[in-house]
């Protein structure tokens, strides 16, 4: 009898999976097959059929990719806990808030709760594999009868999100069957990967500029709390095999120290689990540190972060890695050399899509089973990360004025503070209050303060330990917004609302707000009239106002991705701005002053915007660059009256190719500005800097700063450059020029020593940017 009922349920388990369809099956070939990439469409009726077919998946479509595509998370766990899922809900949003829950009722909820475990994927669109893994492990979890598998599905709660980039996807996609049998087999798209963005889509996750970062904070982090973030990405081909925490130093302050030791806890299980497993060229405590919040959300919400950086091949195309091409340095350990993280050395040999997607099996499996395991400890000290947040004492909290220069900018700050929860008050005169015995307090007061990034070297008198990826991010200096410190209780009450947007008859140029409102007017055919004094607008004309021409603006577009180009769009288009996207074709057809006013030429290095890829390296269509023949179209621009305007790096090309005397003194060893902010002064008698005040932060990264006897706008300060970040080699750039407006026959070249438009943050230089356009 025994033995029958084990046949049966047996048979019952075998009914319940034998309908759900393969990967295979579905999609035509096994996942990580050599040479195979996925259209999202299949991806996201893949996930579908697996709902309809198992009854421990279910599948929600949380609104629309930037470019229309359905964005999916998947939620695996056992079919009673899906069926009450609003159950453990509730738990997670009560452990979260434990000015709502008492310790005694928190006893309880422990018990109770699961552990909740988001796994994301492909944010990075040329790296696909992860994509791969999650429809293969999504699969096997739901078929598979293994203990570890039993575990997870008893104690967890999966968010699978098969990739925060669904445009990027089939962006890759399309591109590797473009060039598939082709020279250019395995090349990156000559195309940003996310429509304005690209690459920084993963840079986005304190200022939520872009469509996919909002759906997966606002319906996922926001509403889930998990105790957990798994964040899947691959990295160069010729180190380890794969990263996985700890991280390196420093880690962000404002970072609960329970959350590190978790992660080092997490990380080092699924190092362990892949040695285990027989995988070579595992690196912990390497290349990677924990400093901005631009990546790391979920550690400013109690949560743990998990990264792992797996070796990429030539997209899905196998790679011959040969020994003497593995680096022989690493930022922490030397990938030819056994180590005490690097332990057992991968050197070389055929590394293929399916060595990705065998490594991320491990450590989604990984990941998760530990979650399981420790659920207990993962909710109680998610319950008292929480509490230690809310007892926060230094300071006591933070005041924003209500009389700001720019109240647009502020209420902007306010809106990002509040999307990322952050509770804003009000006070008796108007001034927004944010108390620190809150939750999230952390993350506000890490995007409110001035960073002090501990000054590394990799050794003593050497060169600097780099960042891997910014030193700053203070936001009242990017967004020109006075914010002050309270050491004392302030009264508030209810929540802050802001003013509301001046609408006219006179709109303040200092105001972001009014530069949306002049290009709408524009955009509806209105006339625009500027003071040449203020810099403020009118929709009417008064008497010794100038009117203003909308401006027939070009944005230069290189076949080498460029996000700051992508940036620029997304711009151009929050604020009204009618722009014209133009290739190195384009600009060296000439005649370029018929057609334009103004035209952009966004950040990037003077060598690519000259040369281009090489004929070598893409197809002809995307080789080559600007070339002598479009130095000399725009060079004829500017003489017929145009204004060119060069940001950042791309300065260098104008400096080089159009002749200006202007001599670059960044170049020497000493001076390293790895995303700072940067104290300088501006001439107030140029038209630049109309509605900006006359001291303030830029923002600094692989910026130059110049020697010139030609119109300076922006000089660094002559001490005490450095206002947020880390700058070495003040020396070199103190007293120089930061903005440069030059003649160039009857027009003029800006050159801009800086990222205006920084990543849609930096809005106090927004203006100077715009101002530049006009």
């Amino acid at each position: 009898m025994r033995i029958c009922r084990i046949i049966l349920v047996a048979l019952v388990a075998w009914s319940a999976t034998a309908a759900v369809p393969t990967p295979r099956s579905h999609f035509g070939h096994e996942m990580g097959a050599d040479r195979t990439v996925l259209d999202w469409d299949k991806v996201v009726s893949y996930f579908h059929a697996l709902a309809r077919t198992s009854d421990r998946i279910r599948v929600e479509e949380l609104g629309k990719s930037t470019e229309g595509r359905p964005f999916l998370a998947a939620f695996i766990a056992e079919p009673d806990t899906l069926q009450h899922l609003d159950r453990y809900l509730a738990i997670q949003q009560k452990l979260a808030d434990p000015r709502q829950t008492t310790p005694a009722e928190a006893e309880k909820l422990f018990m109770q709760g699961k552990a909740v475990v988001m796994i994301t994927c492909s944010i990075h669109a040329t790296e696909l594999a992860s994509t791969q893994t999650a429809v293969e492990f999504a699969y096997r979890i739901l078929t598979e009868d293994k203990p570890r598998y039993r575990a997870i599905l008893k104690d967890t709660i999966i968010i699978l999100v098969p990739s925060l980039n669904p445009d990027g996807v089939d962006i890759v996609t399309r591109w590797y069957r473009k060039t598939l049998g082709t020279p250019f087999e395995g090349t990156t798209p000559p195309e940003l990967y996310q429509k304005y963005v690209g690459h920084d889509n993963n840079r986005d996750w304190y200022m939520f500029t872009q469509a996919e970062t909002r759906l997966t904070v606002s319906k996922l982090h926001n509403v889930w709390h998990p105790e957990i973030v798994y964040d899947v990405h691959q990295q160069q081909p010729y180190a380890s095999r794969i990263f996985v925490p700890p991280w390196l130093d420093p880690i962000e302050p404002n970072i609960d120290p329970i959350l590190m030791q978790e992660t080092n806890m997490i990380g080092t299980a699924m190092a362990s689990d892949l040695t285990a497993a027989g995988k070579t060229g595992v690196a912990i405590h390497a290349a990677y540190d924990f400093w901005t919040p631009s990546r790391h959300y979920q550690s400013f919400h109690g949560g743990i972060r998990i990264l792992t950086e797996s070796a990429s091949a030539s997209l899905a195309t196998p790679l011959e890695v040969k020994p003497e091409q593995i680096v022989k340095d690493a930022l922490g350990y030397n990938p030819r050399e056994r180590s005490w993280n690097y332990l057992e050395p991968w050197l070389g040999g055929t590394w293929r899509l399916r060595d990705i997607n065998d490594y991320q099996l491990i450590t989604f499996e990984s990941c998760l089973y530990n979650a399981a395991i420790h659920r207990e400890e993962l909710l109680r000290n998610f319950y008292r990360i929480g509490q230690r947040q809310v007892s926060r004492t230094d300071p006591w909290g933070f005041r924003i004025s209500a009389q700001q220069r720019d109240p647009g900018a502020a209420r902007k700050l306010v809106e990002t503070l509040r999307f990322g929860m952050v509770e804003v008050g009000k006070a008796a005169d108007g001034s927004a209050v944010i108390s620190m015995h809150q939750p999230y307090s952390g993350w506000a007061k890490a995007l409110l303060e001035r960073q002090h990034y501990p000054e590394e070297h990799l050794y003593p008198g050497g060169p600097p330990k780099r960042p891997y990826d910014v030193t700053a991010y203070t936001l009242p200096l990017l967004m020109g917004v006075d914010v002050e410190a309270l050491r004392q209780p302030v009264a508030f009450s209810g929540e802050w609302q802001p003013p509301r947007p001046v609408t006219g008859p006179v709109l303040p140029a200092a105001d972001s707000d009014s530069w949306v409102a002049v290009n709408r007017a524009w955009s509806e055919g209105r006339t625009v009239w500027r003071d040449p004094a203020s810099g403020d607008f009118s929709l009417a004309a008064r008497g010794g106002w100038k009117e203003l021409r909308r401006p027939r603006i070009a944005l230069y577009s290189s076949w080498i991705p460029n996000a700051d180009e992508g940036w620029t769009r997304w711009l151009f288009e929050q604020f009204g701005f009618a722009y014209t996207s133009v290739h190195d074709k384009d600009i060296q057809a000439g005649g370029l002053r018929l057609s334009f006013d103004v035209i952009v030429i966004p950040d990037q290095n003077a060598g690519g915007i000259d040369a281009g890829y090489r004929s070598s390296a893409m197809p002809a269509e995307y080789a080559g660059g600007l070339g002598p023949k479009g130095a000399e179209a725009l060079r004829e621009f500017a003489g017929g009256g145009g204004t060119l305007v060069f940001l950042n790096r791309a300065a260098q090309y104008a400096i080089e190719r159009l002749n200006l005397p202007v001599t670059t003194v960044t170049t020497d060893k000493g001076f390293y500005s790895p995303g700072s902010l940067l104290n300088v002064r501006l001439d107030p008698r140029s038209p630049l800097v109309l509605g900006v005040p006359p001291d303030l932060a830029i923002w600094s990264q692989e910026s130059p700063a110049w020697e010139t006897k030609l119109p300076v706008v922006a000089r660094y300060t002559d001490s005490g450059v450095l206002a947020s970040g880390w700058l070495e080699g003040e020396k070199f750039i103190a007293g120089r020029a930061a903005l440069v407006d030059a003649p160039l026959g009857a027009g003029r070249v800006v050159l801009f020593g800086m990222q205006p438009q920084y990543r849609a943050q930096s809005y106090l230089t927004f203006k100077l940017f715009f101002n530049s356009l006009l």
